[in-house]
């Protein structure tokens, strides 16, 4: 499964995250009210950021989210613990958008890209969400995912949490959705047309 893949949809981009986004990305970390409610609730402060980034670049499945309108940067997700065996599995997390684009489909547009480019691989895909991150948790009913009754305890801000994993299989991702966000070779970018083209803001 190739973790840093280029996707395109309607109004996102999706690119491999590159040491060259880290002053437009942290531009967006630094809303303190994207993180009041998740469990890593300081990571709007730089050095917190800085590590969650350095080990985004180091992991090797981080995706810059690109708004296709304005060419910025408005978040970032990744693709991690890839498992191979059997029918394959895969996290989907750590992701996070700009509050301007918080209630108008961007979270479901941008994982649906990523779970119809997971799902041609694997047969699994996981989402780990803090067990009281309402938010989340109402985001991944949104997009189908179903709760699986594994649980995980995570440090996060200093302090160990309790985290919920979500499962969407390729069975219970259904036709019709699947269709409609199978992403076309045409439109698939290569790289380096993505890097070209939607640069981020200097």
């Amino acid at each position: 499964m190739d973790r840093q893949p280029v996707l395109e949809g309607e109004r996102l981009l999706l690119r491999p995250l590159t040491e060259q986004d880290w002053e437009a990305l942290f531009a967006v970390a630094s809303d303190p009210e994207i993180w009041a409610v998740h469990p890593a609730h300081d990571r709007w402060q730089e050095p917190v950021f800085r590590a969650f980034f350095d080990d985004a670049l180091a992991q090797g499945g981080a995706l810059a989210i690109i708004d296709k309108a304005s060419g910025r940067v408005i978040g970032s997700s990744r693709f991690q613990d890839y498992e191979p065996s059997g029918e394959g599995q895969v996290e989907i997390g750590w992701s996070f958008l700009a509050r301007a684009y918080w209630g108008h489909g961007y979270n479901s547009e941008f994982k649906r890209l990523m779970l119809v480019h997971a799902l041609e691989s694997v047969g699994r895909v996981l989402f780990v969400v803090g067990a009281d991150n309402v938010i989340s948790r109402k985001a991944m009913a949104n997009i189908g995912g179903q709760l699986t009754g594994a649980t995980r305890t995570v440090e996060r801000g200093g302090r160990m949490v309790d985290h919920v994993i979500f499962e969407i299989t390729r069975e219970s991702f259904a036709t019709d959705r699947w269709q409609s966000w199978r992403i076309k070779p045409a439109v698939a970018a290569s790289a380096a047309d993505s890097e070209r083209r939607y640069r981020s803001p200097d």
